[in-house]
């Protein structure tokens, strides 16, 4: 399979599994197949709890952001990221994560907001650094292993200050960068985590092994380590983008997040073509705070392009 066709498959397949997931979040296990009980039928991107059919949430609005700053700025420009990241926030749009919100409103630098909001709160290990994640994993996958996991690290770092997240975010930056490399994702797992800083390898060694189920998880998937657990555990024992979609969706609680880390990572191994049209097609992602701008399919399809070239 063409480079290109696993690049657009991870960035348009986050976007996808994020709108699907949307309408479901906070709801109980099995909605989604209780409310689409025949996988392919249709109208299953359909829209509800505010968010119309299609309409992607806060993780891939700031996905867009964070790709278009690296494109924009030619590289990894933290500042500017941050600042794009709180224009959007003071536009209040129509979900943003209680943690990310505070750290971009709190009136710190950038380079200061996410730490001091860790040293107050003590908890800081969301999965807010990991759901926006697509795009620039797909920017960093030829910088090679250190480079890309390091640029993980740093982006997560602007809004979480829990190492906890830096790391799950830097796995995922991994994981997306050998299956671009026609590399078995779940086959490269004892490397990746050999990568891992060692106060958080065990943790994710637990919820990325072959035998984990998200039932096993201590958390609720809000969180960073049972997030990207449930979505590899998706990947695994699924055979299709819309398998591993449904199954996400299927665990409940944070299910737009879960999806779209999923949807990341099932683009990326089955490409482009093997997500359904009728999802895609209906992809719209609004900006607040950038001069009412949505991108739709077209515009994903062309900023994976740049994101590769």
């Amino acid at each position: 399979m063409e480079r290109m066709q696993r690049a657009a498959g991870a960035v348009v397949g986050s976007a996808v599994g994020d709108a699907l997931g949307g309408p479901f979040e906070f709801g109980p296990p099995g909605a989604f197949s209780v409310r689409f009980p025949v996988p392919g039928a249709g109208g299953e991107m359909c829209g509800g709890g505010g968010w119309d059919p299609g309409e992607a949430t806060d993780d891939t609005q700031m996905a867009v952001l964070v790709a278009e700053s690296l494109l924009d700025r030619g590289g990894l420009d933290l500042p500017d990221i941050f600042a794009r990241f709180q224009r959007w926030a003071a536009a209040e749009p129509k979900d943003i994560g209680l943690q990310t919100e505070d750290v971009l409103a709190n009136g710190m630098p950038w380079d200061l907001a996410a730490a001091i909001h860790f040293q107050v709160n003590q908890r800081a290990a969301g999965n807010g650094s990991l759901m926006r994640a697509s795009t620039s994993a797909v920017y960093f996958a030829r910088a090679g292993q250190e480079a890309t996991m390091d640029a993980a690290r740093r982006i997560a770092a602007l809004t979480h200050g829990d190492r906890a997240a830096w790391e799950g975010t830097a796995i995922y930056h991994e994981l997306i960068r050998v299956t671009l490399e026609d590399i078995d994702p779940l086959a490269a797992l004892p490397d990746i985590l050999a990568r891992v800083h060692p106060d958080h390898r065990g943790r994710y060694a637990t919820v990325l092994a072959q035998d984990w189920h998200p039932d096993q998880a201590t958390e609720f998937n809000g969180a960073v380590w049972p997030c990207l657990g449930s979505a590899v555990w998706a990947m695994r024992t699924t055979d299709s983008f819309e398998g591993a979609m449904r199954a996400a969706i299927d665990l409940g609680g944070d299910t737009d997040t879960v999806a779209a880390v999923t949807g990341g990572l099932a683009g990326a191994y089955y490409g482009l073509d093997a997500i359904p049209a009728p999802w895609s097609e209906l992809l719209h992602v609004p900006l607040p705070g950038f001069d009412g701008r949505v991108l739709h399919l077209p515009d994903l399809l062309h900023l994976a392009h740049r994101l590769t070239a």
